[in-house]
């Protein structure tokens, strides 16, 4: 028989929660690419790395936030530990080719489709990867259609996002963008969960294997929850990161200007007591 599905078990919480951890991941990654761009001198490889890395864990902490909700009325729904594991692993590792892309050959259009498609495609990968974690006494099912739409809400996401990682510098602007992209990737998680359907199994009795929730997602979340607040910490005391504006500390051309700026005075003061001295001279003569 058909499960009863619902994906907001706990009403608004979840979805709120995700989107939120979609909106920080996303803003935290976009900063730190736009940090390797802005300093040619930094190490541009840590850089994008953790800008991945925040995206990712970003995109994962928002996808099982929102499956905490999820629930099916006649069965358990219970997960298993490595494909859940697996998911944010490809999450990360997927979003960091599109981001390293980008990064080292700029946003030109085959370069950003290409790396939008690539980054697309492992976000809706780890979203089916981590619905594929799911155990529960029945079969899941999708709907194509609306499988196929989430898949190209997760590339136009994805596109837009390494768009505006490379060509957005200032700090409200990047924060606009991190929104947008948490609608997106909110959109294409739950027009994913909207394609899917639940054939449950007569037996009541199941012996599926795998974790509730609660005792698997909830200690999981936590590694990529502080993750995210301690790359949250680096950006707030880096003035290149919040701002998108170089550090206010001197380098070779502002010591030089600060070097000439008293010069000008002293040489009018110079050239003031040589005119005064040479009245005096021409007097006594």
């Amino acid at each position: 028989m058909d499960g009863t599905v619902d994906g907001f078990r706990y009403g608004a919480v979840t979805p709120v929660a995700a989107y939120l951890m979609a909106c920080l991941g996303g803003a935290l990654g976009l900063r730190c690419i736009v940090r390797s761009l802005l300093n040619a001198q930094s190490w541009k490889t840590g850089w994008l790395a953790l800008g991945a890395a925040a995206i990712g864990c970003g995109i994962w902490t928002m996808h099982f936030i929102a499956m905490i909700g999820f629930h099916v009325e006649e069965t358990r729904v219970r997960y298993d530990a490595a494909t859940t594991v697996l998911s944010l692993v490809v999450a990360v590792a997927v979003v960091g080719v599109g981001v390293f892309i980008v990064g080292h050959r700029g946003t030109g259009g085959v370069t950003l489709a290409v790396a939008g498609v690539i980054t697309g495609l492992g976000v809706a990968g780890m979203h089916y990867l981590g619905m594929a974690a799911m155990r529960l006494n029945g079969e899941v099912g999708y709907d194509p259609v609306g499988v196929a739409l989430s898949v190209l809400i997760a590339v136009g996401a994805a596109t837009a996002a390494l768009w505006s990682a490379v060509t957005i510098r200032g700090f409200l602007t990047s924060l606009g963008a991190s929104l947008v992209m948490g609608v997106a990737v909110s959109g294409m998680h739950y027009t994913g969960m909207a394609a899917v359907s639940v054939h449950v199994h007569d037996s009541s009795g199941g012996t599926w294997a795998g974790d509730s929730p609660t005792s698997l997602l909830l200690p999981m979340l936590l590694g990529p929850v502080v993750f995210l607040l301690l790359a949250g910490v680096v950006v707030m005391f880096d003035p290149l990161l919040v701002l998108g504006e170089r550090s206010p500390t001197p380098g070779p051309d502002a010591s030089a200007s600060n070097s000439a700026a008293p010069h000008r005075p002293s040489w009018r003061a110079s050239a003031s007591s040589t005119g005064s001295g040479e009245r005096p001279a021409s007097d006594g003569a």
